[in-house]
């Protein structure tokens, strides 16, 4: 094999391969990416046995082949390479080498045989669908925040991603929750998605995915299976394993009798609990709110560093309330917000609270209080 290809072009084939590899690996040939040049495109392919991405880009092939080398330490010598260089690959199956020729640099790097990389299997897909990048990313960007980091309740360590119904028909829903807090993100359904089964997308598999959502003009490829699933662009193809286990019904847990209204800036609610917190003990991070006739206090009070508070002029005509919550909680949800106000619905000081953008459905969080 040999092949010459542009830096840039190589950089972002290589760096998204390497960053599904595993740091520590007991397989060998999982650090390493498969390099398959045929025709004018050469083909970077990466495994961690539970995801598959493959990237395309184009390039001069002179001679076709594969082979595979470590991904980590192609990607470290194409990063420190010079802008604009011209990166020769040229693999000699007989020496197990891949030498690789920019300028004046010159490196010889160890090589395994294609043969024993392993290709994740194809499957028949349920359901295949095309949805829009931005969509798809507002999806994912809003729900990945309450993901699961507790490995025994591994079912609740993905988003997921499934048909529902929302207030104007049939919709695709992504939900996470850790049992503390809960995003619930609706978007119209596309054609082709209504037989879809549902699926939870791993964290890992979120964080890979999103890398391939920057551009707002690009049309994602979606294929579902009851064990896959496939994201596709032009260039990249994404595949997983889904978790294998059930979500638990988090309709349950969204409150629908909440009735006490707060409506507040989301900016500055945001930068007004982080300031309150900086005082707060990092265990618990407990944030006070006190409800009046449109004003809201948020109160810290740690015996061990001291104590804060701040008021905000908030649109609240209900009766007086005090509730508390982890600050890191309202701050991430708090966050989320894109339009300027967050509505909040309480019902008492220890019921789970909701809260929407304005009168926007489409986006739900659920958050539980905490003593204080």
């Amino acid at each position: 094999m040999k092949i010459s290809i542009e830096r840039a072009a190589l950089l972002k084939a290589v760096s998204q391969a390497q960053s599904v590899v595993e740091r520590r690996n007991t397989i060998p040939i999982l650090a390493n990416v498969l390099i398959e040049a045929e025709g004018s495109d050469v083909m970077f392919r990466a495994t961690d046995l539970d995801i598959e991405v493959v990237d395309k880009a184009p390039a001069q092939v002179e001679r076709a082949g594969a082979t595979t080398v470590s991904a980590t330490t192609l990607h470290e010598i194409v990063r420190k390479l010079p802008d604009g260089a011209l990166v020769t690959l040229t693999a000699d199956a007989a020496a197990g080498r891949l030498t690789v020729e920019a300028g004046r640099s010159n490196f010889s790097l160890a090589t395994l045989p294609k043969e024993d990389f392993p290709v994740m299997a194809s499957s028949e897909y349920a359901s295949n669908f095309s949805i829009d990048a931005a969509k798809l990313r507002r999806l994912f960007d809003k729900s990945k925040f309450a993901i699961s980091t507790e490995e025994t309740r591994y079912y609740l360590n993905g988003v997921y991603m499934h048909v529902s119904t929302g207030e104007d028909g049939k919709v695709l829903r992504c939900v996470a929750t850790d049992g503390h807090r809960l995003a619930r993100i609706d978007t119209d359904l596309p054609a082709g998605a209504e037989e879809m089964p549902g699926v939870i997308v791993p964290r890992k598999t979120v964080g890979e995915l999103r890398k391939l959502l920057d551009d707002d003009e690009m049309k994602i490829a979606v294929s579902v299976s009851e064990t896959k699933v496939r994201f596709a662009t032009p260039e990249i193809t994404l595949t997983s394993k889904v978790i294998d286990g059930t979500f638990p019904d988090y309709t349950r847990v969204i409150p629908q009798g909440n009735t006490r209204k707060l409506e507040v800036d989301a900016s500055d609610f945001a930068r007004a609990v982080d300031r309150v917190a900086t005082v707060s003990s990092e265990r618990s991070r407990a944030v006070k709110l006190q409800l009046d006739e449109d004003r809201l206090i948020l109160s810290v009070n740690a015996p061990d560093s001291g104590a804060a508070e701040e008021e905000l002029a908030v649109s609240y005509n209900d009766e007086r309330l005090e509730i508390g919550f982890n600050a890191k909680y309202l701050l991430e949800i708090a966050s989320q917000v894109d339009r300027e106000n967050a509505v909040f619905m309480f019902n008492s000081s220890g019921d789970p609270t909701l809260m929407r953008e304005g009168n926007d459905m489409s986006a739900v969080y659920v958050v539980m209080p905490m003593r204080v």
